[in-house]
């Protein structure tokens, strides 16, 4: 594949509430979206494959998200990959890599989409993932960030991630 190309997108219906403070599935708007909190950390995962296109390169995330009623303040979001090697990796023990975090300023009217995006590196920032391999990521409002300033909930729609 080359640079730019979409390599995995997901909506948000498609997430799974693995965490123990995990986003509320909310309708709107004729879709499910998840909702995270503005006063507690809340995650949601989502299991992919990663396409055998895939070059082995870094990667940009791209995540949709929205305000349920604020038009003001920022939102800190954390995305964490977790990568199950072929006859290597435990699911029951495998950890997260460290998350990587953007910080992004709600739009200007509530229900407005913005594009928030996260660059990785290939390696231990994407817990080596490889062309083929079924993969984890974990979505986070760190909402007890400092510079976590939106009040309300913030609603993911979904997120893409294209090679870098």
């Amino acid at each position: 594949m080359s640079s730019g190309d979409t390599l995995v997108p997901y909506g948000a219906a498609a997430a799974q509430m693995l965490s123990s403070n995990s986003a509320t599935p909310t309708p709107r708007a004729d879709t499910l979206l998840y909702a995270f909190d503005d006063t507690t950390d809340e995650s949601i995962d989502f299991v992919c494959i990663m396409p055998r296109s895939y070059s082995g390169g870094g990667v940009t995330v791209s995540l949709v998200w929205s305000a349920t009623t604020a038009t003001t303040g920022d939102v800190v979001w954390d995305f964490a990959f977790k990568s199950f090697s072929d006859d290597a990796d435990d699911i029951d023990t495998k950890s997260f890599a460290t998350a990587q975090a953007v910080t992004d300023t709600t739009a200007s009217a509530s229900g407005e989409c913005v594009y928030s995006e996260i660059t990785f590196t290939d390696g231990a920032q994407m817990d080596s993932t490889a062309a083929g391999e079924i993969f984890h990521v974990r979505v986070t409002r760190d909402a007890d960030n400092v510079s976590d300033t939106m009040t309300g909930d913030a609603q993911l729609w979904g997120f893409e991630i294209r090679e870098t």
